[in-house]
């Protein structure tokens, strides 16, 4: 099915020693978005985006520092500009769709100082119908095997003072409320001292990406980046006056410097999606398309699932991680004596496993299994804590995996580092063998805490290195990886597709014990425009026990309806029913998880705003069963569906699980009513969504 048009042509060889402006353009296939490139008077590479006409990104300078070298600025002459057009449709081993068109228009423009040492480099440009990339290309230099990049100053001239959806730009963890203001209200100094997160480092008045805006007119852009490969994370400083955006990576407090690489080298791409409607930035595949194409081949050996495990039970303080029972997320102590608490028993497990083969579910996570967890936070020296293939005494880990065969169930890994990667590193080809003899195919991975050597940060160059590293360690032992506290995902799923998940964000267990009472009602419309553009989320949906009646000062801002609806409308090929089994037990409400899919052959976004509202529908493959789930912040609405995307001529039986009349997240948070009706294309459905209410629907095709 792949189809690539290549077309190179010359269009300039420009050696004049004026430097007279010139532009270049290129402009995405249907000719909605195009961008500019040119070099000032003296020299200095800018660029512009247009969208529909109008500039979105007015004229932004390009340029870099480094050690021990001038900076690339200014005295730049262009070499020449070659233009490459792509059409290609490819698949998705796994994902929100089968087939991704991967559509777009090239320009490649390279650029040699005028004085010496003369050093050349090339910009790519990609012009996207559902947005723009670039990135920039370092040739090899004579008498130069590396350079060190001291600062990165790509800049995007925002047009007007957008609402904007941001957290801070964090160099150690995303796990931040999203805040909604004008680009020139942004102030991310005054998140700093979060006493809920494990680290965190904001040096300036920057944000993380993806960071989405919309203008007056209902344009929407939301930054990122792609393929972050062997660099440094970016952040995005904000100048609040002059509404100037410009790329600030992080850094290192050992090295001192960005990023250091061997020449000749590319950097990541810097995305900006653009679209008319919110609902078209979950749509587009700008992100994955400008990675690399699979390097894994067949990755068959995992298989996209919905799991229970323990782990909610150690946020409630109903259990702990630690053999000697003594730390939950409501006490840490060094005075460690058994208890009795330990989660990550074969018991309990075992329950787990049973839980999971009668309803549909076919993983188990289990945390708490291994022996450290006794001196894994709070401390300096945590270098060395942790054992990956040694279970505690009371976890039969032989047993639980034969146990789990017998049911149909996986057994999934747990690997918390508390931030100690060099423990990791030494062990991963230990623990990835074990997991490959055991059969069992997906680890999640943890980095709580201070990164270990001290002065390195979460999203750094030294780090992206090393997740990378387990990443393609993992894949030789036939293993996918699930990160928390991870590196942002990039589209790297694309190249490596045992990137399955990752955290990245403010997750459920915030509701369980944070200072400030748990996420709002309108975190998740806002993640779903921000955070998800990045790729796949394990947020851990599922609480029934919503009002959290063992926590005095805690709950879960949505009703039960909503927590169903987030099978849908969070992506993610791994789902967790994340609430204690016995909450499960007796719930009608729970068949929605047990129906529900977590692969898909097309995903529709049907509406929505950011921080107010989506609904997203999704055909399974497969079974080519259809799942519906729509979510509201705090404000009720009502939600009309048209049934226009189902297959023609196919009748289904559609189970809807919405908020019944009386519901409210705060005060009624689990009524919830359930109806079925026969649905076909062209049907249409009004349904009420109370207060961070939500609704969910399971179309299932009914056979003739």
């Amino acid at each position: 099915m792949n189809k690539i048009l290549t077309l190179l042509f010359l269009v300039g060889l420009l050696t004049s020693c004026t430097n007279e402006p010139t532009l270049l353009s290129v402009t995405s296939p249907n000719g909605t978005n195009s961008i500019d490139f040119g070099l000032s008077e003296d020299g200095t590479p800018y660029y512009l985006v247009h969208h529909k006409n109008e500039t979105v990104i007015d004229s932004s300078s390009m340029g870099f520092d480094f050690q021990n070298q001038e900076p690339l600025k200014s005295g730049l002459n262009l070499v020449s500009s070659t233009e490459n057009t792509v059409n290609e449709t490819w698949e998705m081993p796994w994902g929100e769709q089968r087939e991704v068109e991967n559509h777009y228009n090239e320009m490649v423009v390279t650029l040699e100082e005028s004085a010496a040492p003369n050093r050349k480099f090339n910009i790519y440009f990609r012009a996207y119908d559902d947005g723009i990339g670039f990135r920039y290309e370092f040739l090899p230099q004579q008498g130069v095997d590396s350079i060190i990049i001291m600062d990165e100053n790509t800049e995007f001239q925002l047009t007007e003072d957008y609402t904007t959806w941001w957290i801070p730009g964090d160099w150690d963890i995303y796990e931040h409320r999203y805040n909604t203001t004008s680009v020139s209200e942004i102030d991310a100094i005054s998140k700093r001292n979060n006493a809920d997160l494990a680290q965190t480092y904001i040096p300036e008045n920057a944000v993380n990406t993806p960071v989405t805006m919309r203008g007056k007119n209902g344009v929407h852009l939301s930054f990122h980046e792609a393929n972050l490969t062997d660099y440094a994370g970016m952040t995005l400083k904000v100048d609040n006056e002059t509404l100037l955006l410009t790329s600030e990576l992080v850094g290192s407090d050992i090295s001192g410097y960005k990023v250091k690489r061997e020449l000749p080298f590319k950097t990541p791409w810097r995305t900006i999606q653009i679209s008319d409607k919110a609902s078209e930035l979950i749509e587009s595949k700008l992100i994955v398309n400008l990675n690399e194409p699979n390097k894994l081949g067949d990755v068959s050996w995992f298989e996209p699932k919905k799991y229970v495990g323990i782990w909610w039970e150690m946020h409630l303080g109903k259990s702990t991680w630690d053999y000697a029972g003594s730390q939950d997320m409501n006490t840490f102590t060094e005075d460690a004596k058994p208890t009795g608490k330990h989660g990550a028993t074969t018991e309990n497990t075992k329950r787990y496993i049973d839980f999971a083969a009668k309803n549909n579910i076919k993983g188990v996570l289990v945390e708490g299994w291994n022996t450290g967890w006794e001196h894994w936070i709070g401390f300096e020296d945590r270098e060395g804590v942790f054992d990956f293939v040694t279970p505690y005494p009371d976890y039969d880990l032989d047993e639980l995996n034969r146990y789990a065969k017998e049911k149909g169930v996986e057994i999934i890994m747990h690997h918390e580092t508390s931030a100690a990667p060099r423990t990791y590193e030494q062990q991963l080809d230990t623990a990835y063998q074990l997991m490959n003899q055991l059969g069992m195919h997906s680890v999640k991975t943890g980095y709580v805490g201070k990164i270990i050597p001290k002065g390195e940060y979460h999203h750094g160059q030294w780090m992206v290195n090393h997740y990378r590293k387990v990443l393609e360690t993992a894949a030789k032992y036939n293993v996918a990886i699930n990160a928390h506290e991870p590196i942002k995902a990039t589209g790297i799923r694309r190249t490596y597709p045992n990137a399955i998940a990752r955290e990245g964000l403010r997750g459920q267990e915030f509701n369980a014990w944070s200072a400030d009472g748990g996420n709002p009602a309108e975190h998740l419309p806002i993640v779903a425009f921000t955070r998800m553009l990045a790729g796949p989320i394990d947020f851990t949906p599922g609480v029934f026990d919503i009002e959290l009646p063992t926590k005095e000062n805690n709950r879960v801002s949505t009703t039960i309806a909503q927590q169903l609806a987030l099978y849908v409308v969070i992506y993610s090929p791994v789902q967790m029913a994340c609430d204690l089994p016995e909450n499960y037990e007796n719930q009608p409400a729970f068949q929605f998880i047990r129906d529900v899919g977590v692969d898909w052959d097309q995903t529709e976004v049907l509406n929505g705003e950011v921080g107010d509202y989506v609904t997203i529908a999704r055909k399974e493959r497969e079974t080519g069963n259809w799942f519906v789930g729509g979510i509201t912040d705090e404000n009720a609405r009502e939600i009309s569906i048209d049934f226009d995307f189902l297959d023609d001529g196919v009748e289904y039986e559609a189970i809807i699980y919405k908020d019944a009349e009386d519901a409210n997240y705060e005060n009624n948070p689990t009524a919830i009513a359930i109806e079925e009706i026969d649905i076909s294309k062209g049907s249409s459905v009004a349904v009420q969504l109370a207060e961070g209410g939500g609704f969910a629907i399971s179309l299932l095709k009914i056979k003739g």
